[in-house]
């Protein structure tokens, strides 16, 4: 019972960032690209690292264990695909524009604590009711891409409280350039920070939400196995959080890292998350 309370908490954390994402916007006068290149690139290399070198070995021994290497290898195997899938299906649901891994430029950026955006409510047709609809379409998108990133963090923790802090760190600093790409349009378009803070925020608590139901579903489901879930089931989630984190890494971190970062700092960061994650496991 403890590790699950550890494991909503650190999924509670990491979805929190986004919040803090927010914040960031809203205090420094000009956002720090570098840092948000390096930061985003360090998190592909830990999820990355600890998806193919943990979690998916995990997954894989687990299943060969109950079906033997052949079959359980099989299943490994797809239930890392599926993972992908899952996470690539939530993708298409998104519209492209408004796709929230696209941070805003600089130019929008600058000078966002101190500038008097409209007080009136957006009307139809204008910039502010363009921006308002982007940054509500954003944070819906960021709920949706929240809810298997929560789910993943939570299992890896309740298995491991060291990997699922680690993943938790890793998707902390994914969430707080998010929680920067809902806050910037909805505070230009409505002139209040309360607001922009709000969406920011509650698009946040979808990952914790996501890791509860999914936990819920899975205790009913196998309420009559003990305090555990079946090897079986461990293994599959396993496999399939594998998925998802790759997906993450590949299709959001290092696009966005490579296009905020300059010379050589995406790779920089991506190969210290991976030191960072090796030392880590052989450490702790």
């Amino acid at each position: 019972m403890e590790n699950i309370a550890l494991a909503f908490g650190l999924t509670l954390v990491a979805g929190l960032a986004t919040g803090l994402g927010s914040l960031v916007a809203f205090f420094v006068r000009q956002t720090n690209y570098r840092f948000l290149s390096l930061s985003t690139g360090f998190s592909a290399g830990v999820m990355l690292y600890v998806s193919f070198v943990e979690i998916l070995a995990q997954g894989g021994d687990a299943l060969a264990a109950v079906y033997g290497v052949s079959t359980g290898q099989w299943i490994n195997v797809a239930s890392f695909f599926g993972g992908i899938a899952l996470i690539a299906t939530i993708d298409t649901l998104i519209p492209g524009p408004d796709n929230p891994h696209q941070l805003p430029t600089a130019e929008e950026t600058a000078g966002l604590g101190v500038h008097a955006a409209p007080s009136a409510p957006p009307v139809a047709g204008t910039p502010q009711a363009r921006l308002l609809r982007m940054g509500l379409f954003t944070a819906f998108a960021i709920s949706l891409h929240n809810f298997p990133e929560g789910l993943a963090t939570f299992l890896a923790a309740l298995h491991d409280p060291t990997l699922g802090g680690a993943i938790a760190l890793a998707l902390a600093l994914h969430n707080i350039p998010e929680g920067i790409s809902v806050a910037v349009p909805i505070y230009y378009a409505t002139g209040s920070r309360t607001k922009a803070f709000l969406y920011s925020f509650l698009s946040g608590l979808a990952e914790p939400i996501g890791a509860g139901i999914a936990f819920l579903g899975l205790r009913l489901a196998f309420s009559g196995t003990g305090a555990g879930f079946p090897p079986p089931v461990m293994g599959i989630l396993f496999a399939g959080v594998a998925g998802i984190m790759v997906y993450v890494s590949l299709d959001e971190l290092l696009p966005t890292s490579r296009a905020y970062g300059r010379g050589h700092e995406s790779v920089i960061g991506l190969v210290g998350g991976m030191a960072t994650m090796a030392l880590t496991l052989i450490l702790l």
